[in-house]
């Protein structure tokens, strides 16, 4: 089965084709990382005119490196959100127009169980279900009690920021500039992750919620402070990543141990921090559970893992059906309130 995957949920144009959910005959994406850089941060208004601008393009070239034309695909898979409006409306009005030129099925694929797919890809065997997801990114720190395809419950969730947002606004205060996270992680390869002492904020004995507010805080008043003046940053950047990484391994454990899931999967744009990578295998070795980890390349957003997941999930991707489709508003692709995840 073929499937085209679009995904422009944020900064990010990309389309993929997938073969049976796991072999990745072409993945395209093109960041916009030069338009934002000077404002610090994504600008949701330049983000959907530039994917107006990259789309049918993107597309194109993703067909072409699959060898395919848009006749022999099976289906079309495009992120419904979470993410900007602007942007989400650009991925789903293509999918919509693709679909409808093609007489192909259109899938409309939830962006988090996007990446919680792509460890699914270029798998031999792939995951084992029921299996716990931690999902890291800039917008979003989610723990996932993944039982079946298409049936997701969120276990635990960060209530203030996202462990990606901490990175990048750490990394302003530290004059690394946009995209932070990348930056932070190899500042930090430089420095003592042990340096300075910055506090790990566990919510609770209990609780699988995560808090990164605190942690922030302190850095930015470390940095104001005579001593953060003085300090070498790559000693602060490689605290700082200790102490978020420390707190992610903390809580995928607990929740591991309370599910007792063999399989665990690690994904988001977070999911390619170094430390977080060499910490969580070092913490699955010792518990005798099956990591997975997506390479690099999809770890950030991508079209694949769209695909993959609208594979996996046809049954349950919302929606299934073209006429279902048309009935969609683009001024509701927020997450769905009535679904679980």
């Amino acid at each position: 089965m073929l499937m085209l995957g679009i995904e422009t949920s944020c900064d990010d144009t990309a389309a993929a084709v997938v073969e049976d959910g796991c072999r990745v005959r072409a993945s395209v994406a093109t960041n916009q990382d030069a338009f934002h850089a000077k404002y610090g941060g994504i600008v949701p208004e330049i983000a959907g005119r530039q994917h107006v601008q990259l789309i049918t393009a993107t597309v194109e070239h993703a067909l072409e490196t699959a060898g395919i034309t848009l006749e022999e695909l099976d289906g079309i898979a495009v992120t419904r959100g979470p993410g900007l409006i602007g942007s989400l409306v650009v991925g789903v009005a293509s999918g919509k127009a693709l679909a409808y030129a093609a007489s192909k099925p259109l899938y409309a694929v939830n962006h988090l169980h996007g990446h919680l797919y792509a460890a699914f890809l270029e798998q031999d065997v792939p995951p084992q279900l029921p299996m716990l997801g931690l999902i890291v990114s800039g917008g979003h720190t989610q723990l996932v009690d993944v039982r079946d395809h298409g049936d997701l419950r969120i276990i635990g969730r960060t209530l203030d920021d996202a462990a990606g947002e901490a990175f990048d606004k750490t990394a302003r205060l530290l004059g690394l500039g946009f995209p932070g996270g990348p930056a932070m992680d190899r500042l930090a390869q430089r420095g003592d992750a042990a340096a300075i002492d910055f506090p790990r904020s566990m919510v609770g004995a209990e609780s699988l919620d995560f808090s990164f507010s605190g942690l922030k805080t302190s850095a930015r008043y470390f940095l104001e402070s005579p001593a953060g003046k003085r300090a070498n940053p790559a000693d602060v950047a490689a605290s700082f990543q200790a102490a978020v990484v420390d707190i992610l391994v903390a809580k995928t454990a607990q929740a591991q141990r309370r599910l007792g899931h063999r399989t665990v999967v690690v994904a988001g744009g977070v999911a390619a921090n170094s430390r977080l990578r060499a910490e969580m295998a070092a913490w699955a070795q010792s518990a005798g559970v099956r990591l997975l980890i997506p390479p690099l390349r999809f770890c950030t957003d991508n079209a694949a893992m769209i695909a993959a997941a609208a594979y996996y999930e046809r049954r349950s991707a919302f929606p299934t059906s073209l006429s279902a489709a048309r009935a969609v508003s683009p001024l509701k692709l927020g997450a769905d309130p009535n679904l679980p995840f």
